[in-house]
């Protein structure tokens, strides 16, 4: 692939950031919506694109070349190493104890959703989408993977889904991510509504009390904050320089490590029963036990601090940024045009799920600020992790509840698993080689267990 041909689709990506954000800016309903400016700029290069301006004036890329489009294509499974490499680089952890004391409700809940997800999606695989429509069982799996793993997982599994010969498990993933987040957003305003006006909320008493300035997304001058700060001299290495080469090295050790399970795999089991898994396990779930070890490592030798979260957290956005506008960009909707009764039947029973367990697991596993807090498990168990912190903050704007911190401590034992984790990287996988039941009775049981300690032992600390 040439250079330049990336570098320059890169910038025209940058480009249509700035146009994104602009519009953003300039439609009020787009702001009342909360929709974020990677996911407006990610639908204006759909447009603009093959797959609609390009099939009406008969032009390959549309207004872009094929090339362009190419790059396009496959930047989000290189942007998602980078994602979750940087999930606990410069983060903090905590007391195991109190970790699971205030965490812990939003563990099991989280927890539930999850495998929820897995048991009402591949029920309706065996019984309706494959024999009906003639999809892989796989497909089971994809609400998990799209509404809690987001563009970034899905775009991660490219690979997996092609090896496997379920190479449309890629865009239905994708387009389902963009329904989660959609939905995520709208509902989960709906639902701030619902619970200011019926007295559901305990820090916000009307909906109208939400800023105009969260709304825009243009933080006033005087409420300006630093996006990080100088742990080097720019005189011997420029800080952010430093921590892009802290995130490198985090791949770099989850490379290594998933090269050594994957000879592991070849040289003991795997020839013997003729099962292999790492084989079709991507990078990024190692990219984050690789930022993990790192962490561990600097919290005990590094004296001097050299990492600071907020640095990490502006390239971790970055990253997520240009991934979900370049998997939008190369979405197919083709493919999806093709399944789409299977597509909507996947998107209505995840969002519908996703709404009825919040409501009805909330207030019983939750002992205090049910709402508040189940928001963030509501909105990051249909969008991912970064829709249900904007509604968190969107309901409690001055964090009068402990729901930040609760969801940040679930985020420890939450991610390295699911949305996103290894049972999701392995998920496809599992289904293939082993069959969608045995997949299927392994997360009912899952499901039943953390909706028990979610009730029988968060439920009952409620006063």
């Amino acid at each position: 692939m040439d250079l330049t041909i990336a570098a320059f689709s890169v910038l025209i990506l940058a480009i249509i950031l700035v146009l994104g954000k602009w519009v953003r800016i300039k439609v009020k309903l787009l702001q009342r919506l909360f929709l974020p400016t990677s996911l407006i700029a990610g639908f204006i290069a759909l447009i603009l694109g093959p797959e609609i301006l390009g099939r009406l004036l008969g032009r390959e890329g549309g207004i872009f070349t094929s090339e362009m489009v190419e790059v396009w294509a496959s930047l989000p499974g290189l942007l998602i190493n980078i994602v979750f490499a940087c999930l606990f680089i410069g983060f903090k952890l905590p007391n195991p104890k109190k970790m699971w004391r205030i965490g812990g409700p939003h563990i099991a809940l989280g927890y539930t959703l999850s495998f929820a997800q897995y048991v009402v999606g591949i029920l309706l695989a065996i019984t309706i989408i494959t024999p009906l429509f003639g999809l892989s069982p796989a497909a089971g799996a994809l609400i998990e993977i799209a509404f809690v793993g987001g563009h970034g997982t899905a775009a991660g599994l490219q690979g997996t889904f092609t090896s496997l010969g379920f190479e449309e498990g890629y865009d239905l993933a994708i387009g389902l991510s963009t329904v989660g987040i959609l939905a995520g957003i709208i509902v989960g305003m709906i639902l701030i509504n619902w619970g200011a006006r019926n007295g559901k909320s305990k820090t916000l008493s009307h909906p109208d009390e939400i800023s105009v300035e969260e709304q825009s997304g243009i933080i006033k001058v005087d409420n300006r904050s630093s996006a990080g700060l100088q742990t080097t001299s720019p005189m011997s290495i420029e800080p952010l320089t430093l921590h892009i080469g802290f995130v490198g090295l985090s791949i770099f050790i989850g490379f290594l490590l998933l090269e050594a399970f994957q000879w592991l795999e070849a040289v003991t089991y795997g020839p013997a029963i003729g099962v292999y898994l790492f084989e079709y396990v991507p990078l990024f779930p190692f990219a984050m036990i690789g930022g993990i070890l790192l962490q561990l490592f600097l919290s005990k030798f590094d004296r001097y601090q050299l990492v600071d979260r907020e640095l990490i957290n502006r390239i971790q956005g970055v990253a997520l940024d240009f991934l979900i506008i370049s998997a939008m960009a190369s979405l197919s909707l083709q493919v999806i045009g093709e399944n789409f009764i299977p597509f909507i039947i996947l998107a209505i029973a995840g969002i519908v799920l996703n709404v009825g367990l919040f409501l009805y697991l909330g207030p019983r596993m939750i002992p205090e600020y049910w709402f508040e807090r189940g928001l963030g498990d509501f909105g990051q168990s249909t969008g991912v992790a970064a829709t249900g912190i904007m509604l968190m903050k969107t309901v409690d704007p001055e964090n009068k509840s402990p729901a930040l911190n609760a969801f940040g401590y679930k985020q420890i034992v939450f991610e390295p698993m699911v949305g996103g984790g290894l049972i999701t990287a392995a998920a496809v996988p599992f289904i293939i080689q082993f069959g969608a039941i045995p997949v299927l009775i392994v997360s009912t049981i899952l499901m039943i267990i953390f909706w028990i300690i979610g009730v029988k032992v968060f439920g009952k600390k409620k006063k």
